[in-house]
């Protein structure tokens, strides 16, 4: 059979009360195309994701995104919301997974997409001396920095003061309140969050997990984004662009044993959690430069003083340990947050 075409599908197909979904067995049947595991997510509400690819090609033409517990089958959903307004009312749609249908696999709901082009930035990070390079570091700063200018363009929406709060001090509280120093650290990060708020800044879409495994490459640029589940229509550009930045700065030592220096990156050895990030911040050389740069510049363009990407990036830093699934991830990033703001606050003291 041909591959279905992309549907345009209405919103209010998707709320409660809607007719029956067809199986996902039988979409992939009369699709004709072969079913290839891509991968399946730890976390405690995990998707699976699976290419359906053509024999004749070697290509994907869908990838579908396939939710194991109730929780995982309210993001799919709200993945599909976000991504049906986006191309309707934007021009990346070469860049966005497309809704093809929603579909059910044993009770709950799997998002059928387009696949797109392009190389996993991921992949090409783990190479061997790829993030010891200035200049293949440089080329991925560039294009994610390309990316998100054009989808800020895009998606524009009015100005308001920069507020990257976003309900994670009291995501924080909850979840960390058997912490006997939570309270010194939410002191600090509201310190951070009042001075950010000084500056009034242009707000847009947000994709929400705007990480180098989120983005495909092809010629130098960004090829595709995937992974929408934790975007929004509205809200905070800054958002993703510290993520990216913190995210690509926390895996320099990943492959470095303890105690060595890490290839590329002078004063730099791999050792506790999170100390590529606090290079990132707190060392020299030519990558905290691009780090700095990138937050700063990224601050700019929203309309805000450069001079807070130091406070950008430890806002971050919490929102990570706020929102993520995984508890132990989400530990390791507030007891980063706790080392760096800590730091501040000796420099500080008289």
């Amino acid at each position: 059979m041909t591959a279905p075409s992309v549907l345009s599908i209405p919103p209010a197909s998707l709320d409660a009360g809607e007719a029956p979904r067809r199986p996902l067995h039988d979409f992939v049947e009369e699709s004709g195309l072969t079913s290839l595991m891509l991968g399946s997510s730890k976390d405690p509400n995990a998707k699976v994701t699976i290419l359906l690819v053509s024999e004749r090609s070697g290509h994907p033409v869908f990838a579908v995104k396939i939710a194991t517990t109730d929780a995982a089958a309210i993001a799919v959903e709200a993945e599909a919301r976000l991504l049906l307004t986006l191309q309707r009312t934007t021009g990346l749609t070469g860049t966005l997974p497309q809704v093809v249908e929603l579909v059910e696999h044993r009770g709950r709901s799997a998002l059928v997409m387009t696949a797109l082009p392009g190389t996993p930035m991921l992949g090409t990070y783990f190479r061997a001396r790829h993030t010891a390079s200035r200049l293949t570091v440089s080329c991925d700063f560039t294009a994610a920095d390309g990316w998100l200018r054009m989808f800020h363009r895009e998606t524009r929406q009015g100005k308001a003061p920069l507020e990257l709060d976003g309900g994670m001090t009291a995501r924080l509280r909850s979840r960390f309140v058997a912490d006997p120093m939570l309270g010194e650290d939410i002191g600090r990060l509201d310190d951070i969050l009042a001075r950010l708020r000084q500056d009034v800044v242009s707000r847009s879409a947000v994709h929400g997990d705007f990480w180098f495994g989120n983005l495909l490459i092809a010629d130098r640029g960004i090829s595709g984004v995937v992974d929408w589940e934790a975007g929004a229509t509205e809200g905070e550009g800054m958002r993703d662009i510290v993520r990216f930045a913190l995210t690509y700065a926390l895996y320099l030592d990943r492959r470095v044993r303890p105690g060595r220096r890490v290839p590329g990156h002078a004063g730099l050895r791999a050792g506790d959690w999170g100390g590529a990030v606090e290079f990132a911040l707190d060392g020299t050389g030519w990558f905290a430069e691009q780090f700095r740069q990138f937050v700063s510049s990224g601050l700019v363009r929203m309309g805000a003083s450069p001079t807070g990407w130091r406070d950008a990036a430890l806002a971050g830093i919490a929102e990570i340990a706020a929102f993520t699934d995984d508890d132990q991830f989400a530990r390791n990033h507030l007891e980063l947050f706790r080392r760096l703001t800590r730091r501040i606050s000796w420099r500080e003291d008289p």
